[in-house]
């Protein structure tokens, strides 16, 4: 008696799954290291929260503890390239917000500098950020 073997047509995903589970745990580990920021440490305000225009974003200038103008993607920028970004980003939009956000440790001077290149570029509102009181 012959025996004849049937093939199986069913496919092995074992290996499929432990690739799988090892990109899960490589992408669980390098999220948090993808997302980019600048760290500035603002002053505390019990104030109301701004109401945004949903139809376009603020262009927002970041100010560091050394006094440093920063972009939102972390780019340094000086006093003169600042008034150049900020008058390429406000140019054809009238009603576009600047949020700046300093610092609780910068000087006066360096705030009140990119509120000069906000509004010579032509911002018509002009916010200082602030992070909120915490409940004690």
């Amino acid at each position: 008696m012959k025996r004849t073997r049937k093939s199986m047509a069913q496919m092995n995903v074992v290996p499929y799954i432990d690739v799988m589970l090892v990109l899960l745990v490589i992408f669980m580990v390098t999220a948090p290291m993808m997302q980019s920021g600048v760290a500035i440490d603002a002053p505390d305000a019990d104030a109301a929260a701004l109401q945004s225009d949903n139809q376009q974003e603020p262009l927002i200038i970041l100010v560091d503890q050394r006094g440093q103008y920063l972009l939102p993607d972390g780019d340094k920028v000086s006093s003169k390239q600042l008034n150049t970004y900020v008058a390429q980003q406000l140019q054809g939009k009238r009603n576009k917000a600047v949020n700046i956000r300093a610092d609780a440790g910068v000087e006066y001077q360096y705030v009140m500098t990119a509120m000069v290149a906000a509004q010579k570029a032509g911002a018509t509102a002009i916010n200082l950020l602030a992070d909120p009181v915490k409940p004690k």
